[in-house]
C-alpha cells in the first residue's frame, strides 16, 4: 500500500516530532470509530475519551494532512456566514444556541494547548482589516451583533489605530479579535493527536476507510482491516471523496493558495505587525497573513473551485502580498503551498446523523479552525444523548449545488467572480 507523506509546505518542513503510527491491520472493536485524523476527528476523539469512550481514529494519510494542517493558522471567531444571516434563516431561537457557540472553538483551542501542553507558536490578536467605508459600517455592525451574544474583546480600529498594528497603507480602518490569534496548525493537530493517544485513544495512519458497512453495529473497511463499532464519526471534510454519497452532493472541495517567505528578521516583521496580530481583510476573496514563530510571513488568499493545484502558486499570491507590503519586493519566498477546504452553498456547516449511530460534520466553509473544535464537542455531546446542540446545526437547511456535481465548480465560480469584482469596485 502507497505511503502517504505530508505535502512540501512550511508547516511540514517545521512540524514537532511525532511517532509513526501504523497502519490498521485485521479488525479491532471500539466504542467510537472517527474517520479522519483532522481538527474535526481529533476534537471528537478527545472529548469522548475524557468521557470514557473507547475511540480507534483511521486516517487515510497522515495526522493533520489535509486542511487542519495546511490553513492559514488563525483563529477567526464565528461562521462563515454570520449570525445575522442565520437568525434570518431560521428563526430567533435556533439563531440564539448557534450565536452562544459561536465563540466556543477559540477557547476550546486555548484550552488544550494549556490542558496537553500542545506546543504550536499559539499568539492572542486577529484583525479584520476594511478597504472601503463600506466594510468599515459593516465591522461596526458585526461588533455590534458580536456583542449580543456576549463577545466583548473587541476594539474598532480608525485609520491611525490600524497603522498602528499593520504597515498597510490600503486600510481605512478595521476591527481587533483579542480573543482572536494564531497558531501553527500541523503542530496543534499533531499536539492533539498525542493528547489522544495519552488518554488510551488509537490512530491508525495510512488507513484510508474504502467502505461503511451500516446496520445495528456498523464497521468501517480500511484495505487491509476493519474497524466494528458502536458509533461512527465521519470527519474526512474537503478530504472524504465519495465514501458517503449522501454528503458528497451538498459540498464542494475547493482549494486556496498560500506562499511563506524567507525568515524577515525581527525588524523587518515587527516593522509589518509590530503586535504579531494576525490579518484578514473584508474582502468576499479575502487575502490573509500573519507572521510565524521565526518571523516569516505567511499571506494566503484566492480560491480554486473544484479543488485544483494551480500550476505556479508564487504568481497567484505573491502580487497579493506586494500589494499589502510593497516593501517584501526583494523578499524570497520559500514555501508555496496549496489544501482543499469543503464549501457548501450556504455557506454553513453541515451536520447531522445517518441511521442511528453514524455522525458528522463537515463544510466549514473556509472558517474551520475554530468549528471544527466546537464541532468535536457538539458530536461526543450527541453521543452521550446531549443532542440540543447538535440538533441547532443538524436543523439548518442545506441544498445541492445547482446542477448537480457536473456544474457546481462553474457555478460556485461564476457567483466568486462576481463578488470579487463587487470588492474590486467598492460595491
Amino acid at each position: 500500500m502507497a505511503n502517504t507523506s505530508y505535502p512540501a509546505s512550511y508547516y511540514a518542513a517545521s512540524a514537532n516530532p511525532a511517532p509513526s503510527r501504523p497502519a490498521l491491520q485485521g479488525e479491532v472493536e471500539t466504542d467510537v470509530c472517527v474517520i479522519g485524523a483532522g481538527y474535526t476527528g481529533l476534537s471528537s476523539a478527545l472529548f469522548l475519551l475524557e468521557n470514557g469512550f473507547k475511540v480507534t481514529v483511521l486516517e487515510a494519510a497522515k495526522v493533520g494532512f489535509g486542511a487542519s494542517g495546511r490553513n492559514g493558522g488563525q483563529i477567526v471567531n464565528s461562521y462563515s456566514r454570520d449570525i445575522d444571516v442565520i437568525e434570518r434563516s431560521v428563526g430567533p431561537q435556533q439563531a440564539q444556541l448557534l450565536g452562544n457557540m459561536a465563540f466556543e472553538g477559540g477557547r476550546i483551542i486555548r484550552e488544550r494547548v494549556a490542558k496537553y501542553q500542545i506546543q504550536c507558536d499559539l499568539k492572542d490578536g486577529g484583525v479584520f482589516a476594511a478597504l472601503t467605508a463600506k466594510q468599515m459600517g459593516h465591522l461596526e455592525s458585526q461588533k455590534r451583533l458580536w456583542e449580543r451574544f456576549g463577545h466583548t474583546q473587541l476594539e474598532l480600529l480608525d485609520q491611525r489605530r490600524i497603522r498602528e498594528v499593520v504597515a498597510c497603507e490600503e486600510y481605512v480602518g478595521g476591527m481587533l479579535d483579542m480573543s482572536g490569534g494564531h497558531i501553527h496548525p500541523l503542530n496543534l493537530a499533531l499536539g492533539e493527536a498525542a493528547a489522544v493517544e495519552s488518554l488510551g485513544g488509537v490512530i491508525h495512519e495510512q488507513s484510508p476507510a474504502v467502505r461503511i458497512e451500516r446496520g445495528a453495529s456498523p464497521v468501517v473497511h480500511t484495505p487491509q482491516g476493519k474497524v466494528r463499532a458502536k458509533f461512527i464519526i465521519v470527519a474526512g471534510n474537503a478530504y472524504l471523496g465519495n465514501l458517503v454519497p449522501e454528503l458528497a452532493a451538498k459540498s464542494m472541495p475547493c482549494g486556496t493558495q498560500v506562499i511563506a517567505t524567507e525568515p524577515l528578521g525581527d525588524e523587518l516583521a515587527h516593522s509589518l505587525l509590530p503586535q504579531d496580530y494576525c490579518v484578514e481583510d473584508c474582502n468576499y476573496l479575502l487575502d490573509y497573513y500573519r507572521l510565524t514563530g521565526d518571523k516569516r510571513l505567511i499571506f494566503g488568499g484566492g480560491v480554486v473551485y473544484g479543488a485544483r493545484d494551480p500550476a505556479n502558486i508564487e504568481a497567484i499570491i505573491r502580487p497579493k502580498m506586494l500589494k499589502a507590503f510593497p516593501q517584501l519586493k526583494q523578499v524570497k519566498i520559500d514555501y508555496a503551498w496549496t489544501g482543499n477546504f469543503l464549501l457548501t452553498l450556504s455557506r454553513l456547516p453541515q451536520v447531522g446523523r445517518l441511521g442511528d449511530n453514524i455522525y458528522y460534520s463537515q463544510g466549514c466553509s473556509g472558517h474551520g479552525v475554530t468549528y471544527t473544535h466546537l464541532a468535536g464537542k457538539v458530536l461526543a455531546e450527541a453521543l452521550r444523548g446531549q443532542a440540543e446542540r447538535f440538533d441547532a446545526f443538524a436543523d439548518l437547511p442545506h441544498y445541492p449545488f445547482p446542477g448537480g456535481q457536473l456544474l457546481r465548480t462553474p457555478f460556485a465560480a461564476m457567483g466568486a467572480w462576481y463578488y470579487g469584482l463587487r470588492d474590486r469596485l467598492g460595491f
